[in-house]
């Protein structure tokens, strides 16, 4: 009768498991600041995915967490929001660029170029653009608030730098027609981000290049509004075409 052999490979099976679960590295437990900023960043990508319908339960499951536990670090969707808001908008403004458009010891031209340069690296990306869509169609604060953000951190300067440059006396605050004349060029070159990342549809392939024309067509036209001299042209050779 042939010798019976123990069946063992449930007994090595179990051993090589109770060897990977003591030698994996554990999960590093979260202190309750980075819990926190761990949901604002999971929050982030939700809304940039699937937008601001639902609520918290339906979030709370996404985020795989539980909605007791969400409420106890956020006590409403809206407290989220602002802190999304917060986070991927207001936090991400650099100081640099404050510097970039109040140095006098340049010309305008040259500010703005530097300056949108180095901004549109920032909000040129997927999931900037797509939670401040969302939130415009769902009618989320986030819009009104970056609205007034971007007229006082940016659109008020240029019109107050620009006036300094051409000699014209300052003012308190911009009329609301000049503000306009700045949004004309800011919203063009943020259509422009849209175009490209959201849309993905083709766009001038430089885009430095696309600033300095955008800047071109800004200078010339506020200058003949205010009837002034300020130099709107880039001292570097223009191409016109290209994509």
């Amino acid at each position: 009768m042939p010798r019976r052999v123990p069946d063992t490979s449930g007994k090595a099976s179990s051993d090589a498991e109770a060897v990977d679960r003591a030698t994996a590295p554990r999960k590093k437990r979260l202190s309750p600041h980075e819990r926190r900023a761990e949901f604002i960043r999971k929050a982030a990508s939700f809304f940039a995915e699937e937008g601001f319908g639902g609520g918290t339960r339906d979030l709370a499951r996404k985020l795989g967490v539980t909605q007791p536990l969400l409420y106890r670090y956020f006590p409403s969707k809206e407290d989220l929001i602002k802190e999304v808001y917060r986070s991927i908008y207001l936090d991400r403004w650099r100081p640099e660029w404050d510097v970039m458009l109040n140095d006098r010891s340049l010309p305008i031209r040259e500010r703005l170029q530097n300056f949108y340069e180095s901004y549109t690296d920032t909000i040129f990306a997927r999931e900037w653009l797509r939670i401040y869509l969302f939130a415009g169609l769902k009618g989320i604060e986030i819009n009104r608030l970056y609205v007034g953000f971007v007229e006082d951190r940016i659109l008020s300067r240029i019109i107050a730098e620009y006036r300094h440059e051409a000699g014209l006396p300052a003012q308190s605050e911009p009329a609301q027609a000049d503000l306009e004349l700045a949004w004309v060029l800011h919203g063009g070159i943020f259509y422009y981000g849209v175009r490209k990342v959201i849309f993905d549809a083709p766009v001038m392939e430089q885009k430095s290049r696309f600033i300095s024309n955008a800047l071109d067509v800004f200078l010339e036209g506020i200058s003949r509004v205010f009837a002034t001299g300020v130099k709107t042209r880039s001292t570097s050779a223009r191409r016109t075409t290209g994509t």
